[in-house]
């Protein structure tokens, strides 16, 4: 018999019915191993706008991420510490309503009381008549507070109706 590992739980869902600037899940029991992050058809409506992340409303300066960016042929990095919030992909979130933006984002040990929180992100994008853009990132929240809640917002301006947002716990798996 092959060992289980691990399952997705639908924590909770929203799909926008009107524009918000931000969406929160809150009350996240701490029964599971990881969450993942999913947002799709994100829709920001601004020309520069990211994926804005905070735990436990904690907007202190408690957040560090590194970016790898590849769009067609250039690749970049971007390096950011004591930040206000955990940037999880963007700069040109779903400007182009033709092709919305992808993100999924894993948060790691997140009921953990003895350790920094961290998370990878995955964001693309794709632009008409460009070859779009992937970026994959790393974040740190540096607190060892257990995550109760999290909050996913716009930089500026707001999700466009449609939006949708989802979280999942990871069950652990038999070993």
């Amino acid at each position: 018999m092959a060992a289980k590992t691990g399952t997705y739980t639908l924590i909770n869902s929203s799909t926008l019915g009107s524009a918000v600037s931000s969406v929160t899940f809150s009350s996240i029991p701490g029964t599971y191993t990881d969450l993942v992050l999913v947002l799709g058809d994100l829709k920001a409506g601004t020309s520069s706008n990211t994926i804005c992340v905070r735990y436990n409303s904690d907007s202190g300066t408690n957040y560090n991420y590194t970016i790898l960016t590849s769009g067609g042929s250039v690749g970049q990095s971007a390096r950011a510490t004591n930040q206000t919030y955990s940037f999880f992909g963007g700069y040109n979130v779903g400007v182009d309503s033709t092709y919305p933006s992808v993100m999924v984002g894993h948060i790691m040990d997140y009921a953990n009381t003895t350790t920094y929180k961290t998370g990878l992100s995955r964001y693309n994008i794709e632009r008409a008549g460009s070859t779009g853009e992937t970026q994959a990132i790393v974040n740190l929240w540096r607190s060892t507070a257990a995550i109760t809640s999290v909050t996913v917002a716009t930089y500026t301006g707001n999700w466009s109706v449609g939006s949708t947002f989802k979280l999942y716990g990871v069950e652990a798996g038999n070993q």
